[in-house]
């Protein structure tokens, strides 16, 4: 019993030694390194919490803050509500036949690059050539065809669009493989009861995949806080910073101003926040199932 733990132990080092270096160290390095003020190539200089002073009264920090957390509310309704009910009506009888060519529809485009659908969005969004405001123009709704990523109303929006476009499709199809887990004895017990489709989805489906709804609460939240690609290929934060999100405001720190203490301050802000949520709604499943036990 002894040899097995350390034969197991041992398999288990090398990708110990990896996720502490690359994930732990990288993270204390990072919470450190926001406590100086430096750049790439001069002395860095302590200045305790003046980084985190700066952040709270800079607005480009909440112009992102806020757009992040757009992206977190629009992404929790689509790709985990609305995903939800997709993968419920994929999954009813009468659809079931058509199913897999009505899945691979949906789940392609998270096939694509995000650099992909970024470009094919942005030239779809043209004001003058794109697809959208040609389609405005020919069904005599020209008075609509604006520049919808050269407007600060509408920049970011157009940018969410695309990210749901994309990965509705990949989370129905997780929440699919859930609901195809449940005996189809449940679904005809409740039928014979009597219930409607709408309540054997609440009482039946629902209770069911509870797991599968963390995980795409979980991934699709934090997903919504590190968003940069697709905002960077799009808007690149603008016009002006209207559009801005706390990841292209780090790389813009960094990168191009060359606050590299403030940007750790920003990359440590992104990481407590992701990983507050993540506690948060591990705690409440938790609480769930654990009231679910005691009744």
């Amino acid at each position: 019993m002894y040899n097995k733990k350390w034969t197991a132990g041992l398999y288990l080092l090398p990708a110990l030694v990896l996720v502490t270096v690359f994930i732990y160290v990288a993270i204390g390095l990072n919470f450190y390194y926001s406590l100086f003020r430096w750049s790439t190539y001069t002395e860095k200089v302590w200045v305790g919490l003046s980084n985190y002073v700066r952040m709270f009264q800079d607005q480009n920090f909440w112009t992102a803050l806020t757009n992040n957390l757009f992206f977190a509310v629009t992404s929790v309704v689509c790709q985990v509500g609305f995903a939800l009910v997709l993968a419920a009506v994929l999954e009813q009888k009468w659809l079931r036949k058509a199913g897999g060519f009505c899945r691979t529809i949906f789940f392609i485009p998270s096939l694509i690059s995000i650099s992909v659908v970024s470009l094919m969005w942005q030239l779809m969004l043209n004001p003058s050539m794109g697809f959208v405001n040609r389609f405005l123009k020919a069904v005599g709704l020209g008075a609509l065809a604006i520049d919808w990523l050269g407007k600060p109303s509408t920049a970011i929006w157009c940018v969410i669009a695309s990210s749901q476009w994309q990965f509705v499709g990949y989370t129905a199809m997780l929440f699919v493989v859930a609901i195809q887990r449940i005996p189809d004895d449940f679904y005809e017990a409740a039928k014979i009861d009597g219930a409607t489709s709408l309540q054997s989805f609440f009482y039946i489906t629902l209770p069911n995949v509870k797991e599968m709804i963390l995980l795409n609460l979980t991934t699709t939240l934090i997903g919504a806080f590190k968003v940069f690609d697709e905002v960077y290929i799009m808007t690149a934060g603008g016009p002006g910073r209207s559009s801005e999100v706390m990841g292209t405001l780090l790389y813009r720190t960094g990168f191009r101003e060359d606050a590299m203490g403030y940007a750790s301050a920003i990359g440590a802000a992104i990481f407590v926040i992701t990983f507050a949520l993540s506690i948060a709604q591990i705690r409440m499943f938790n609480m769930g199932n654990e009231e679910k036990e005691g009744a």
